[in-house]
């Protein structure tokens, strides 16, 4: 297994050598990613960051917890609906009643951005601060997702920050620090991840095709150099 986790923060999956193939196998699979998601109520900008120009500020004192999560909670239930449609399943059948207890209800092909689970779990006006596991998603999806929460309040909303927490089945524990980026820590890496990511590919993409895909985990890379899965950075640099 030649995959590993760069920066402690997820920005980027990395393949080495063989790895570089299991890239494609992770995007074919519609793997989920988990976010949290810094807001600020009251402006709002040209690009949805915080940084951008001002175009508008708002009061937001009417706005509470209980609001904010009635939004979530309909932003989660309409994406949801979105994911079934995108998925070409019939709900009606056992398969699909499996794979929805499973969670393995994935779009078909490349979908828009897609919400599996969105909360709040920090709100102290005019910041907030959610959690959003996704698929398909870009940095500014997220941003007009902040936005789009400020209108449905009635008010308005910027993103302050974005951090990726989770990437399919990397975690923020699969995380080499800067420090640790020498030829030791990534193949430590490396070898312990293997057996996992071969269950989880196997998991998403059907029996034996994770196994197969791993079948040189002795290479760690080759004269090609490594290829890479950009994450997402957020709008405070950070």
């Amino acid at each position: 297994m030649d995959m590993l986790r760069a920066t402690p923060d997820l920005r980027a999956v990395l393949g080495v050598g063989h790895g570089r193939r299991l890239l494609t196998s992770m995007y074919n699979a519609h793997l989920t990613k988990d976010y949290t998601v810094r807001g600020l109520l009251g402006k709002a900008t040209d690009d949805f960051c915080d940084e951008g120009r001002l175009v508008e500020k708002s009061t937001y004192d009417h706005v509470t917890r209980e609001k904010l999560d009635r939004i979530l909670a309909l932003i989660q239930g309409s994406h949801q609906k979105a994911l079934v449609m995108y998925s070409s399943l019939d709900l009606q059948t056992q398969e699909a009643y499996e794979m929805a207890v499973r969670g393995l209800i994935r779009p078909m092909n490349k979908s828009p951005m897609l919400v599996t689970a969105i909360q709040c779990i920090h709100f102290a006006p005019p910041e907030f601060l959610i959690q959003v596991q996704c698929m398909h998603e870009t940095q500014k999806q997220l941003r007009r997702l902040v936005h789009e929460i400020g209108l449905e309040l009635k008010t308005t909303a910027v993103c302050s920050q974005v951090r990726r927490t989770r990437d399919g089945f990397f975690t923020l524990d699969d995380a080499l620090l800067r420090t640790h980026w020498d030829l030791h820590s990534i193949e430590d890496a490396i070898q312990a991840a293997a057996p996992r990511v071969a269950a989880e590919l196997e998991r998403s993409l059907g029996p034996g095709l994770g196994t197969q895909q791993l079948q040189d985990p002795g290479r760690p890379w080759d004269s090609r150099g490594p290829s890479s899965a950009l994450g997402l950075e957020s709008c405070a640099g950070h």
